[in-house]
Parts: structure tokens; sequence; C-alpha cells
């Protein structure tokens, strides 16, 4: 007599779901179970509970574990690999996805907070009178975005303008200047001479990469000559230049600011500009238009550029 059996599945365990393996993904990343929990949004007890979770399911074990640390074991090591690489692909499916099912008038456009609510919005009616039949849709982020995974088709970004796979237009050199409140100028110590911002509270951005420093009160202080016996212990730094607006309106400090990013509170009579000295941001650092090599003859895009470019006063580039 025959025998006959049914094929069976090599493993017929339950995967995680897509979730926990994103959890997964972080704790793999950070190598802390806090910083993951802080990145999707769960407490480290619910982290280390996914992970037990992911572990019991398959059947491996994915980290050592000691007091101090979390190592990933060679198990580990090759779920993570798959995992991110899964991951990245849903992720970049979802983006192009969305773009299919998005109006073919529709602009998404990245950019930051500060250079949305400061520069751009102000002369966002200039742009849709000479546009009305384009609509623009923002992705408010400092976070340097992925064009295809992100659903994101054109950006405006700080930087050298150096970003794979993508052009930049430069828009307009940064030039930092220093700011008070017209309150501070009637009732503060005097400001007759740059000299005389010593006696004041002194604020700025304190940000630095590998190859340039933002201008702060020390390299401002030396090109209007005052960097002698300069003692900068008592300035105040800030991760962002919105906090430094902040403390010179409501706190009474002078900060050093970008010019371009507060027109509208020098128009507005919010800010006052102190001294004819300015310190430029080391070169290439500027702020770009980008937007994927693909693109450039994308008429949604062109309209957007050549407008904004206008409006920045730079060139068009061919």
């Amino acid at each position: 007599m025959a025998l006959t059996t049914t094929p069976t599945p090599m493993n017929n365990r339950m995967l995680p779901g897509t979730r926990a393996l994103r959890t997964f993904e972080a704790a793999a990343r950070h190598l802390n179970f806090t910083r993951a929990a802080d990145e999707v949004g769960l407490t480290p007890a619910a982290v280390s509970y996914q992970i037990k979770e992911i572990e019991d399911q398959l059947g491996v074990v994915l980290f050592t574990r000691t007091s101090r640390s979390i190592q990933l074991t060679p198990a580990g090591a090759v779920l993570f690999e798959a995992t991110a690489d899964a991951l990245d692909t849903l992720h970049r499916a979802a983006g192009r996805a969305r773009k299919l099912t998005r109006n073919a008038a529709h602009l998404r456009v990245s950019l930051s907070a500060r250079f949305a609510t400061n520069w751009l919005l102000p002369r966002l009616p200039q742009f849709r009178a000479a546009n009305p039949g384009l609509e623009l849709t923002f992705d408010i982020t400092d976070t340097l975005r992925d064009f295809e995974a992100d659903d994101i088709d054109i950006a405006i970004r700080f930087g050298t303008g150096s970003y794979e796979g993508a052009r930049a237009d430069r828009l307009f050199d940064t030039l930092i200047v220093p700011v008070c409140s017209p309150r501070l100028i009637e009732t503060g110590p005097p400001l007759n001479e740059p000299r005389d911002l010593l006696h004041h509270t002194l604020c700025f951005v304190d940000w630095k990469t590998d190859t340039m420093t933002w201008p702060n009160w020390r390299m401002w202080m030396a090109a209007a000559g005052v960097d002698d016996n300069f003692d900068d212990s008592r300035c105040v730094g800030f991760a962002d230049s919105s906090y430094v607006v902040q403390a010179v309106v409501e706190g009474g400090a002078v900060g050093l600011a970008d010019l371009d990013m507060i027109a509208g509170d020098l128009a507005q009579g919010r800010l006052v500009r102190l001294f004819d000295v300015g310190v430029r941001m080391a070169p290439p650092y500027a702020y770009h238009l980008v937007y994927p090599q693909g693109s450039g003859e994308d008429t949604r895009v062109v309209a957007f550029r050549e407008w904004l470019l206008r409006e920045a006063g730079a060139p068009p580039t061919a």
C-alpha cells in the first residue's frame, strides 16, 4: 500500500506584525530600549515586552541583556538587517502609493517651521495668485526627508546643497545680525555702539557641524572690532533661532538672528536691528531648493522653483 504524505510548511510559526517589527528595528538600531521607546511612542517596559513576544514567536533570542547594556545576538543581527530592509521597502511603496492618489496639480513641499512661518507664508498669496491651478501642502519638519518614501515633491533645506540623487538651487546667503526689542532700547542700558552690548544678556544659536559653526557672539564681536577681552561665558545658547527671538521679545535679551528669517518682525516693529554689522554663514552653507533629479521637467516643480527663485532674488540656473 502506497504511503502518501501532505506537505507542511517548513515553519508554521506566526511572523511578528509590522508594529512589533518597527519596535524591534528601533531597539536594534539604538541598542537601547529607552531611546527606542521614545521613537515609537511606547514605554521602555512595553518595548521590552514586545521584544520578548517576538522572541517567543520565533523561538530565538534576539538580544543579550546585562544590567547596563543590550547587544544583538547573531540571530538578532540577521533579523535586524532583514527587518530594516523590509520596513524601508514598505515605507517607499507606501510613499509611491500615496503619490499616485494625489491630484496631478498637488505639490508637497517639505520645509522647516521657521522658514515656513517667517519667509514663505507671507509670500504665499502672490504664489497662489500667479498659479491658481496649483495646490500646495506642507510637510513641516527639520528632518531630512526622503522624496520617494516620505511622499515629498520638493524641499527647502539649509545645508551645503549636496544631496545624493537631487538637484539644489541656492536661494540666498544667510546674514546673522544683532536684534533687540524696542522696549529694551527705551528702558535698558544704552546701545549706542557695539561695545555697549557687553552690558546686556546676549543670546545666539548654539549649533555646529564638522565644518561649520553658526555665527556666535565671539565671531560677531570680532567683526565689530570688540574682540579684546570679550567673555562669552555669559552668553546664552539655544538650539533654534525661534528661541532666540522669543528671548529677545519676551526676556529683554539681545540676540543674533538670521536677517531673512526676521524680516516680518522688523517690518512689524517687534524687533529692531542693532548696528550695521553682520556675519555671513560660512560657504557653502545656505538655504537651498532641493528636488529629485528626475523632476526637472515636472510642471509643478518648475512653477514653484521659478517663483521661489524670483522671490529670493536668485538668478535661475540651467
